[in-house]
């Protein structure tokens, strides 16, 4: 299912970079206190009484402002109102309710999106002053009063929010075919593929980046094997985004990513592996996604019985956190070997769900630490008792061992290699859980 979608609006220099920076966990947004510094939405995977949800960090919203810059903060902020599904509206207690609160409460009003408002810089502990009270002016929602820099209230704040999130389906979504997210950097050939895939013009075509704006799903029936493919807007460098819209689709693809089975990386065979092509298969590989790279516009490459190899070898090379992941050469304006990608889907989505039991997985293990002594520290050696699978997509396994610290990240890759020369486990990433005996951790 698509992540539900919160996004923090306001006016500048409120602080909702500091309060997006205090959820994300990390230093995400740039927080300085000059108006207009967040020109761009950020967003980041937050969750709370675990429920995970998308958080969108906007530029502030200055509806009378005539820069150049402040209109086009104020279009992004615009679009994230559209595309969320609860929004947060932060003030400033310092500086009161002011008539650019009254214009941004004024834009989220015809919204119909259900709102709170954040009181922020209420940074002493106890009974709210009185001056919070002006806020109910705005005649929006509840109001909480919270302060970005301790993290005072903001557990009762996104509460609210949890509340008023989408309710989660009883049921997930209809999983009786295979979903296949298409993702890829602009132009790389996504809805040309989806379009051969399907028969039909069921996407938009075009050379100009940034022309499929939405995931677009497709049913597609092949030997009576069904597939959901997910066509995605490209992903591109967030400083080569210009487009409100463009920025909007970005979110949806990262979402179409959670939602996938299988993801194809289209890489484009004329340019090569990018930076931002490493950029987009770390993040399927992140969220331990099964994944086939294919190498589209083969035809357009001047090549001889060398240049293939050397093609998937560079592949390799830039992206050395996926050397699982099979690589096929295809063109998708010709079709040229773009049947192949279906028994290739059949076999890494098989692999992601595969499951290996426990005395099998026990008897490969014990012959890897025969064959290779498991490392030590200061004479003191690593042990491993056993391992167990504890889920699939990714295929996820514990070992539970004497001391984890011991545990070196060789050895581990040494247990994978295993694991998957045993297995095959071909297209899927593999995690691993390392536990001490008698401990929950």
């Amino acid at each position: 299912m698509t992540q539900p979608i919160v996004a923090i609006v306001g006016r500048p220099n409120v602080g909702k970079s500091a309060f997006f920076n205090y959820l994300a966990g990390r230093r995400i947004s740039i927080v300085e206190d000059t108006p207009g510094v967040t020109r761009d939405r950020i967003y980041a995977k937050c969750d709370w009484r675990g429920r995970e949800f998308m958080l969108i960090d906007t530029g502030g919203i200055e509806t009378s402002a005539s820069d150049e810059i402040y209109k086009h903060m104020q279009r992004q902020a615009e679009v994230a109102i559209d595309t969320a599904d609860v929004i947060i509206f932060m003030t400033d207690m310092k500086s009161g309710l002011t008539a650019g609160d009254n214009e941004v409460a004024s834009l989220l009003h015809k919204s119909g999106k259900p709102v709170v408002i954040a009181v922020n810089k209420v940074d002493t502990p106890g009974d709210p002053p009185a001056e919070i009270y002006e806020f109910y002016n705005l005649g929006l929602a509840e109001i909480f009063p919270i302060s970005s820099l301790h993290g005072l209230g903001i557990g009762e704040l996104l509460d609210y929010v949890f509340d008023h999130l989408p309710k989660e389906e009883e049921e997930k979504e209809d999983h009786d075919s295979i979903h296949v997210a298409i993702i890829g950097k602009p132009n790389s050939g996504k809805s040309s593929l989806l379009n051969r895939i399907t028969g039909e013009e069921r996407a938009i075509v075009s050379p100009v980046a940034g022309t499929t704006r939405d995931a677009l799903d497709s049913l597609v029936i092949r030997e009576e094997k069904k597939y959901t493919f997910i066509d995605t807007a490209g992903i591109r460098k967030s400083s080569k985004i210009f487009s409100d819209i463009e920025k909007y689709s970005i979110i949806r693809a990262w979402s179409a990513v959670e939602r996938a089975d299988v993801c194809i990386l289209m890489v484009d065979s004329t340019e090569g592996i990018t930076e931002q092509d490493s950029k987009i298969a770390g993040f399927a590989h992140e969220q331990g996604k099964a994944v086939i790279v294919a190498l589209n516009k083969w035809d357009l490459v001047e090549k001889d019985n060398k240049t293939y190899p050397a093609f998937v070898n560079s592949v390799r090379s830039e992206l050395p956190f996926m050397q699982y992941a099979p690589i096929v050469a295809i063109s998708s304006l010709t079709g040229k070997r773009v049947d192949n990608l279906f028994p290739l889907i059949d076999r890494v989505y098989e692999n992601t769900n595969k499951r290996i039991p426990t005395g099998v997985l026990n008897d490969v293990l014990n012959e890897a630490v025969a064959m290779v002594q498991p490392p030590s520290d200061k004479g003191r050696l690593l042990r491993i008792y056993y391992m167990t699978q504890a889920s699939t997509q990714p295929p996820t396994f514990v070992m539970f061992v004497n001391d984890k610290d011991l545990m070196h990240f060789s050895y581990e890759r040494y247990i994978t290699n295993m694991l998957r020369d045993t297995f095959d486990f071909e297209g899927t990433p593999i995690r691993f859980i390392i536990r001490e005996r008698g401990k929950e951790s």
